[in-house]
């Protein structure tokens, strides 16, 4: 194998490979990146078996080949040498040798031939869909996904199709966001993809340009131009979210987003106990009261709302509020109650695509 080629297009789809290496399997090939040299481009492959990251680059193919180096040590080299060109070349079985300007570098290799094969994939189209609208998507929902392992299928994202929209829907057991966007496609289909795969495809999506989407029964394959992510789905049946979902509510709070999360972030800083920091609510007519207690101090906060229904007293883990408050772009929001030990309904007042449900903390006089 021998070819040239810039370090910084290189060095590019090294990063991007790189993002499916976790470093933590006992396969010593899967520590490495399979580079293809063949028709004037490199295909570069990460792989930790449950997600495979196949991103290409052009370059000047000399000889034809390929080999599994050392992932981070790779990307290290190549990111700290000059910003030129690069000439990588196979010396034996078992050795390459990188040169670029005066730095001249040889590295051992690993057999190609042990680097798993990704999974076969009938790229029949489902549906695209714009990568800046499913990157806000992504960000809107993957911050509710479950942290721990014990429902393994609430640590991924529900992605649905049906009805000419996309829906994602993420919740943890203590609270649920739901995005949706309309899509010009009739087909219908739902599978949970793995939050730790989101989390990389984020980092990859850009702010132009389509993804095209395609799913079998047991992986999800999303196409860029130059990149391809292949990521194996999560088993089981998602909970029914749309039985979780309050269809009515007793009163309804028309709050300023940015008001109410700066309180909440100055309320949180006193409430502080262990890993959870406690606020309570007390919704008055036209006025909200903020207030956190803990063994450091305490706090009240106040701030004017719009009131429609009876007052209340409900409190929150303040985390959760905080999360999904940065989320939502939209300055006025509307906030759903029916009662303190039920769930609470966050919404935007212009936009109705997405959906925001947070459980209460349950009061000692409730």
């Amino acid at each position: 194998m021998k070819f040239k080629c810039e370090k910084s297009k290189l060095q590019e789809a090294i990063s991007i490979a790189q993002k499916a290496v976790t470093g933590k399997s006992s396969m010593p090939i899967l520590q490495g990146l399979l580079l293809i040299a063949e028709q004037d481009q490199i295909t570069i492959i990460g792989s930790d078996i449950d997600l495979s990251i196949e991103t290409k680059l052009e370059a000047e193919v000399i000889e034809t080949g390929k080999i599994v180096v050392d992932s981070k040590l790779f990307g290290d080299i190549i990111r700290k040498l000059p910003n030129s060109n690069i000439e990588i070349s196979s010396i034996d079985d078992n050795s390459i040798k990188l040169i670029c300007e005066k730095s001249n570098f040889t590295l051992v290799h690993m057999n190609p031939d042990d680097f798993p094969s990704l999974p076969s994939i009938d790229e029949e189209m489902i549906f695209s869909i714009e990568q800046k609208t499913l990157k806000n998507m992504i960000k809107s929902t993957i911050f509710a996904i479950a942290q721990d392992e014990s429902r393994p299928i609430l640590t991924g994202v529900l992605f649905e199709v049906k009805d000419k929209k996309v829906n994602l829907v993420a919740l943890d057991g203590y609270r649920l966001a739901f995005r949706s966007e309309p899509i010009d496609n009739d087909n219908s289909m739902s599978a949970v993809i793995p939050g730790k795969t989101l989390n990389e495809v984020v980092k990859i999506l850009q702010d132009d340009g389509v993804v095209n989407i395609t799913f079998t029964s047991n992986h999800i394959l999303i196409n860029l131009e130059k990149t391809k992510i292949i990521s194996r789905l999560l088993e089981g049946e998602f909970i029914k979210y749309t039985s979780i979902i309050p269809e009515e509510h007793n009163l309804r709070v028309d709050v300023k987003r940015g008001e109410l999360l700066n309180c909440i972030e100055r309320a949180s800083l006193v409430g502080k106990d262990g890993n959870t920091s406690l606020i309570k609510l007390d919704i008055e007519d036209d006025y909200m009261v903020i207030t956190s207690n803990s063994q450091l101090g305490k706090v009240r906060e106040e701030l004017n709302i719009i009131l429609q229904g009876e007052k209340l007293q409900i409190a929150f883990n303040s985390k959760y509020l905080i999360d999904l408050l940065k989320i939502i772009e939209e300055e006025e929001i509307y906030m759903d109650f029916s009662s303190s030990v039920t769930p609470c309904l966050v919404k935007s007042k212009e936009n109705n695509n997405y959906t925001y449900l947070i459980l209460p903390v349950r009061l000692l006089n409730s």
